[in-house]
């Protein structure tokens, strides 16, 4: 297991500089730059504008800037937001990313197990073929889509929830479902996929043989063996719902990491940018190996090799 974490952590390092590198070219193909928003600002003062940020240095010389910066992650202030660092960004704006992460996990993991088994049990039947429905229905449906509807019908014509901002666990409620939707139905058709393998397996079958409960092989057997492709997905999952969704906190005027992302694209605030870019990276390559790992203790029979053929496959 030692030999794989290092193995991850160095494709890891090696994945940072790839995506750092692909960044900071896009940067560069992006036309005009942050001073261009102001109105009537004369050429002398844009250029000492992009003179004092080095935006006029060669591409080198501020491709190892921006390297020098991600080993320390201080990425400077921002080029729009005045007075604000990009550390500073991200210590403000991610826990609101977070928690709003964490409602939408809260909802997406156990719905989605629970529906996936109860899917299962009587795939055949009514109970069977409406879950099936519902999490083709949710794995199609764009989330901005989603957070649309949300805010018309439960905002604006029933006005249960607050269409917008961010404030209390009600403002969180419609961002959170319109974020977890699609988890909680991949969720629940993988799981009935897997389930429904589990339960013709040989040892299932032994098991009721024996007169063990269906609800005892369910939760004690059968999921157990469904966890490890549910932890594969959960890794890349569960960074992108804690990091945020841009569309979705840009509909709800949430000021979380991917607002603020959404907002630096817009404005080309490369130094945003690029911090928030390299942060997002990081949560993803770790909650990718935290997940591995996870997999590897809650199903001991598979081993390190078996882990890396299927990443192969």
């Amino acid at each position: 297991m030692a030999l794989l974490i290092i193995r991850k952590l160095f494709y890891a390092c090696l994945s940072l500089v790839v995506v750092m590198t692909f960044t900071f070219l896009l940067m560069k193909m992006i036309p005009g730059d942050p001073f261009q928003q102001e109105q009537a600002l004369p050429s002398e003062i844009h250029q000492a504008l992009r003179s004092h940020y080095g935006l006029n240095d060669s591409f080198l010389k501020q491709y190892g800037r921006y390297l020098k910066q991600a080993t320390t992650f201080n990425f400077g202030s921002s080029l729009v937001h005045k007075g604000q660092s990009v550390s500073q960004i991200i210590r403000t704006s991610f826990p609101n990313s977070a928690l709003l992460g964490g409602e939408a996990l809260a909802l997406s993991i156990p719905l989605g197990l629970l529906f996936g088994i109860a899917a299962a049990l009587k795939p055949k039947k009514a109970q069977g073929s409406l879950i099936t429905c519902l999490a083709v229905l949710g794995i199609s449906v764009p989330s901005f889509i989603l957070a649309t509807l949300l805010q018309y019908i439960l905002g604006i014509k029933l006005g249960l929830f607050p269409i917008a901002r961010w404030g209390s666990m009600m403002h969180s409620f419609l961002p959170a479902l319109s974020l977890g939707f699609m988890p909680m139905a991949f969720i629940a058709r993988l799981t009935r996929t897997k389930m429904i393998e589990e339960l013709h397996q040989g040892y299932v079958t032994t098991a009721r043989a024996k007169g063990i409960p269906e609800i005892s092989i369910i939760a004690f057997h059968a999921l157990r063996n469904i966890l490890s492709p549910l932890f594969s997905f959960l890794g890349p999952l569960t960074a992108s719902i804690l990091t945020g969704s841009f569309i979705v906190e840009k509909i709800f005027s949430i000021p979380g990491l991917g607002y603020w992302f959404v907002s630096s694209v817009l404005n080309r605030d490369y130094p945003l940018i690029m911090g928030i870019t390299v942060f997002y990276c990081a949560i993803l390559l770790l909650t990718s190996l935290i997940a591995d790992i996870a997999c590897l203790f809650v199903n001991p029979r598979l081993t390190a090799a078996a882990l890396q053929e299927r990443e192969k496959s």
